[in-house]
């Protein structure tokens, strides 16, 4: 886009508000309004001004206000509904389909479309990744497209402006002073006993102080970049492991998010506390029934060296045997393994006799593996068992096959097929707990014995290569806070017009009352006119004849 030529001669770039050089008005907009916008000291930023490829287009979006405020409502909506249902780490699962189970038997329709939707894992799921890139992006070039031309205006600032562009700050004055010279002299001595960093040309001053409050906001920026940086990184298989084992008393099991490492656990122990123990716990023991005083798991760790095959268990090499307890992981490999939580008495075998009615007679015992059944148990004189289907959580019968809420075998039921020599053909019985059903009247029957039940141990896997990334970016961030919240950046111009005139104006990006007890300062000291602060009600008139109050 063409250039903008000034009174002054000057050409400043499309988009500029006030003239780099002489800082007059440049836009029909500022030169109607009584005080200028100084946010970025009326530079063109690089989204004013080009607007003609995809690149520009991109640009422009993103460097949006109001497409940076879309997109964390966005995230914050999105990260709202993340917490009406338990994430998956906190799922007492370990396969997709024991997830997606879990969150239909309990949320019904409303869990499976989360689920399927993704906010069950929302933190790892793409979209969201791909909101926090386009958050991180914006972040990024909004910030760019402010800060440089900022930092070029801030550089390249001219100590004597014009008179428009004095007269349109918000603290302005103008009058006669007795000596101007001499006015000068003990505005700059009063200005540097103020810590200003002051500048002198040609009979203008311009003092300035607290410039580096103004980098406050992008160095925030800076800082939050960096955290979305890591949170993104998260993503990159190596880099950060958060998953939840639930690891069954007897079971070798790979540990998730750590490929080669497999993890035994040896048994579970649970310790309560017992009035024994302290008669302060009687009044919590009377009320909860059972306190927990330690749950651990006693595991072994193996690794398969590489060129093996996985899982082998002759090739696995024992690392070490330790016990998980609360708040003392185990330690491999930059890993963490934390006890978290535990389930007691799941069942692992059924144990049932097959006999016949009328006598009693028993062909012997065959003991059922919930979590790997058989589909044939061989028995006594050429008898068998047959199994024909079976439930690990039943929860009726839909069109002819048994359904289950779940994976895990909280109530089993089984149908079998009872085959002896006196019965070749076999006969069906569908067995539950405390419940047996027949199609007809059968001559044998599979009786219960007993159960073998075990333990589970809910462990988290934890690794965070981003931990300091993530520290580093929070650091910076709350730098920049500190910045840009307790310093402002002050400047004061004061230059000689025409005669013995003195024209005075003054901006501060806030804190506009400490800036005008320093100007009070440098005022009475140097003889400077008064000002008129065009914002301060309490320097207004209250009447028509123009009081003061």
């Amino acid at each position: 886009m063409s250039k903008i030529k000034c009174q002054c001669g000057h050409e400043n770039p499309f988009g500029t508000v006030l003239c780099e050089r002489c800082g007059r008005p440049q836009t029909e907009e500022a030169k109607k309004s009584e005080t200028v916008d100084m946010r970025y000291e009326g530079s063109a930023r690089r989204s004013q001004t080009y607007n003609r490829t995809i690149i520009d287009k991109i640009w422009n979006f993103f460097s949006s206000v109001k497409i940076g405020i879309s997109i964390i409502v966005a995230v914050l909506v999105t990260s709202a509904i993340g917490t009406l249902f338990p994430q998956k780490l906190f799922v007492p699962a370990n396969s997709e389909a024991e997830i997606a189970a879990y969150y239909e038997r309990l949320y019904g329709v409303f869990g499976v479309v989360y689920y399927k939707l993704g906010f069950h894992d929302m933190y790892n799921s793409w979209w969201f990744i791909t909101l926090v890139g386009m958050l991180g992006i914006s972040i990024i070039i909004a910030s760019v497209d402010r800060v440089i031309p900022l930092y070029k205006s801030l550089k390249k600032q001219r100590t004597k402006r014009h008179p428009s562009f004095m007269k349109r700050q918000r603290i302005y004055g103008v009058g006669a002073v007795k000596d101007a010279d001499k006015s000068l002299e003990r505005a700059e001595s009063k200005l540097k006993e103020l810590r200003y960093n002051v500048k002198v040309e040609d009979g203008a001053i311009l003092a300035e102080k607290n410039r580096f409050s103004r980098w406050g906001p992008y160095v925030n920026h800076t800082g939050l970049i960096i955290f979305l940086g890591a949170i993104l990184l998260r993503g990159i298989p190596g880099f950060y492991v958060d998953e939840t084992l639930w690891l069954r008393e007897g079971d070798t099991v790979v540990i998730p998010g750590a490929p080669g490492y497999y993890l035994e656990n040896k048994g579970f122990i649970l310790e309560n506390y017992s009035e024994e123990d302290s008669e302060l716990y009687s009044t919590a023991l009377e009320r909860a029934g059972a306190i927990a005083k330690n749950y651990q798991t006693d595991v072994a760790l193996y690794k398969n060296p590489e060129g093996t095959v996985p899982g082998q268990s002759e090739a696995m090499v024992l690392e070490q045997e330790t016990s998980i307890i609360v708040n003392e992981p185990l330690k491999f490999d930059g890993y963490n393994v934390f006890q978290m939580d535990y389930r007691l008495n799941e069942l692992k075998t059924m144990t049932f006799q097959l006999t016949e009615k009328a006598t009693g007679k028993s062909f012997g015992e065959f003991t059922v593996d919930l979590m790997d059944p058989k589909s044939k148990y061989e028995l006594e004189e050429g008898a068998y068992v047959e199994l024909r289907d079976f439930a690990t959580d039943y929860d009726g019968i839909d069109k002819g096959e048994m359904i289950s809420k779940t994976p895990l075998p909280n109530n089993p039921a089984f149908v079998f097929k009872m085959v002896t020599p006196a019965k070749p053909d076999g006969e069906m019985s569908f067995v539950a707990i405390q419940q047996t059903l027949e199609t007809e009247e059968n001559d044998y029957k599979v009786n219960f014995v007993n159960a073998e039940m075990r333990n589970i141990s809910g462990l988290t896997v934890r690794k965070d290569k981003t931990l300091y990334l993530l520290l580093v970016g929070g650091i910076i961030f709350m730098i920049g806070v500190t910045q840009g919240s307790y310093w402002n950046h002050r400047r004061i111009w004061i230059q000689k017009g025409e005669g013995d005139e003195m024209l005075l104006a003054s901006h501060t990006n806030k804190n506009w009352f400490a800036l005008r007890k320093e100007i009070d300062q440098v005022k009475d000291y140097a003889g400077l006119p008064q000002y008129e602060d065009r914002e301060d009600t309490e320097s207004k008139p209250d009447n028509e004849e123009g009081d003061f109050k």
